[in-house]
């Protein structure tokens, strides 16, 4: 059992002229544990958007690009990135500002909006991610087809097409509990601290 959890048993079994102290203590320790929960959704979304962009440095990007132009597919590619780093930027923004308006929340009620709004951004950069990653691979799959179509049969593009799909689902899988490790758990500790808040708010 958590300090928090603790706090609001002993609070439950006061009486009433010391509620308002003890909810205050509550109200402190969600704000602070919530600070640093969104902290470090923050500096993970930093490390990571590091981290990946590394990789252009470790793997050899120009023959994969080179790839890219075979198929027909180096301005989609281009212009796709350009799009996605803009629209990651801005998550990172938001998962900063987020931070910042979380830690200068003065009452119960915004810092439960507050923490609403973090489960959203954090649930929208997933879902943008995960849709980004399975928007690239079926464009892949479908200018490889079209690159190769003379010398595919019907049997061959079928079966190119199911193993896509498969593949694309067993990544996306991955992805998934991969972003479940790095934001689910604080996700989920974020989301004990609104309904601690929520009791409090609604014993008052």
């Amino acid at each position: 059992m958590d300090l928090l959890e603790k706090y609001k048993k002993t609070w439950d079994n006061q009486p009433d002229e010391t509620k308002q102290f003890s909810a205050l203590e509550i109200y402190k320790l969600a704000h602070s544990k919530s600070s640093s929960i969104v902290k470090w959704i923050f500096i993970i979304g930093v490390l990571e958007f590091v981290i990946l962009n590394s990789l252009y440095f470790v793997f050899d990007m120009e023959e994969v690009y080179t790839e890219y132009e075979k198929m027909g597919l180096k301005n989609f590619i281009f212009y796709s990135q350009i799009v996605a780093y803009v629209i990651l930027f801005y998550f990172l923004v938001m998962f900063y500002l987020n931070y910042k308006r979380i830690s200068t929340t003065d009452s119960t009620k915004t810092l439960m909006k507050k923490i609403i709004k973090t489960r959203k951004t954090v649930r929208n950069y997933v879902l943008f991610n995960l849709s980004y990653m399975a928007l690239v691979m079926i464009a892949v799959t479908i200018a490889s087809i079209n690159t190769n179509f003379k010398d595919l049969n019907n049997k061959q593009i079928i079966l190119i097409i199911i193993a896509t799909l498969i593949a694309t689902l067993l990544i996306l899988g991955v992805l998934w509990l991969f972003y479940q490790l790095l934001y689910g758990i604080l996700l989920r500790k974020l989301n004990r601290n609104y309904k601690e808040l929520a009791k409090v708010n609604d014993s008052n």
